[in-house]
């Protein structure tokens, strides 16, 4: 498979990792532990428990462990400096997948940042 390909797989595990942890993480569980007007140490330490308990925080965590490990057969080929530009992929993908699995609503600013950032990604797969 080529090296290219590799690491579009382990970007994409990666955004769906995000997908997943954004998802745990808005469980009515966690915004209870969340409802204290101010933050102390015993609510962020609910916050964290709240958060241990949610199966989709988990899916996260294990998608970017199997992100990471895919992306070791990339950092095997390639040179990070080469490589590690491809993750800028991961802002479009993971801001197109929250707009359409999250319902996410995206603004123009946003998008034409990312899209510069794509540019530049661009510029460093054609080196």
């Amino acid at each position: 498979m080529p090296v290219f390909a590799i690491a579009v797989i382990s970007i994409l595990f990666s955004v769906l990792a995000q997908i997943a942890l954004k998802s745990g993480m808005s469980q009515p569980g966690i915004r209870a532990a969340m409802a204290p007007a101010i933050s102390t140490d015993s609510s962020t330490l609910r916050v964290f428990l709240a958060a241990a308990q949610e199966p989709m925080v988990w899916l996260g965590f294990a998608l970017y462990g199997a992100g990471a490990l895919i992306w070791l057969l990339v950092l095997a080929k390639w040179d990070l400096s080469k490589a590690y530009p491809l993750v800028g992929m991961g802002f479009l993908l993971t801001m197109a997948s929250s707009a359409l699995m999250l319902g996410e609503r995206l603004a123009w600013d946003r998008v034409l940042g990312t899209l510069l950032v794509l540019a530049g990604v661009l510029f460093v797969v054609r080196s």
